[in-house]
């Protein structure tokens, strides 16, 4: 496998620490180019992740270990972004909520335990799940996907092998060949690196197409900081005309950039 070759870096603890951070981000160059070739594949699946939102269906990612976590940092910052609801996007991790600070020994060895994770939400054919594998051979993400395939539930991947065990089971497969790690197989360096962005990338397309951006600007985004009531004021006074104090006192008001601006309309 690809994400298990040997690393093409020798010697390592020998090295200087300049040395070893130059031939890390020489390595992490290469990620981006890698993406770039599996574009098609990306988009196809993100083709499938926006007909599934449009059409009132959910997307969950399942996954072990950093790719675990990945998705369910993905899925967390949608809410506070894009201001959809909670559980439109769901990360499930091998071992459960505890796996995410502390890694659950075998947890991703189980087959049955993505498919009673799912089941938990009542998932349906309306649903999509999307696996995160670095490997592609992990049996908690193959035993999802593959009880999908089985109940007409639409499923996806991310991973960087070809030809994996996860991609088998996936209708719409991203394979991003990221190669070997600067340390031998720490997946959670460069195809860690990769799913991260694909998974930005599906995600902030669909947020878009599904209405949740005007512009370039987050409009739904919640105010859950000083921050972010700041930013979304301006966004307020660059669509209204409106002092700085108008339009924050009409972004609380409405609890959005959005609101705030239909509002700002309706009354003038």
């Amino acid at each position: 496998m690809n994400t298990e070759q040997n690393s093409l870096h020798e010697n390592l603890e020998q090295k200087s620490i300049s040395e070893l951070l130059v031939g890390i981000n020489t390595e992490d160059k290469s990620v981006p180019l890698a993406i770039e070739k599996s574009l098609p594949q990306i988009g196809r699946l993100t083709e499938k992740v926006v007909s599934i939102l449009e059409n009132g269906g959910r997307i969950f990612y399942i996954g072990a270990g950093t790719s675990g976590r990945l998705g369910i940092v993905d899925a967390s910052e949608l809410p506070p972004t894009y201001g959809v609801e909670q559980g439109l996007v769901v990360g499930l991790i091998a071992g459960g909520d505890a796996a995410i600070r502390k890694a659950v020994e075998f947890a991703e060895d189980d087959l049955e335990a993505s498919v009673n994770d799912l089941k938990v939400f009542d998932i349906s054919s309306q649903d999509m799940v999307i696996g995160i594998a670095a490997s592609g051979r992990t049996p908690y993400v193959i035993g999802g996907l593959d009880w999908c395939q089985k109940n007409n539930i639409a499923t996806g991947c991310i991973v960087c092998n070809v030809h994996s065990g996860v991609a088998a089971v996936s209708d719409f497969p991203v394979e991003v060949i990221t190669g070997p790690e600067f340390v031998t197989g720490s997946t959670r360096m460069k195809a860690g690196t990769a799913q991260k962005l694909v998974l930005n990338m599906i995600s902030t397309t669909a947020m878009i197409k599904t209405g949740h951006v005007m512009g370039n600007r987050m409009v739904d985004m919640q105010l859950t900081n000083h921050k972010l009531v700041d930013r979304g004021t301006r966004m307020v006074m660059e669509q209204t005309g409106k002092s700085y104090e108008e339009s924050k006192s009409l972004l609380l008001e409405y609890k959005s950039v959005r609101n705030a601006v239909e509002a700002s309309q309706k009354l003038q």
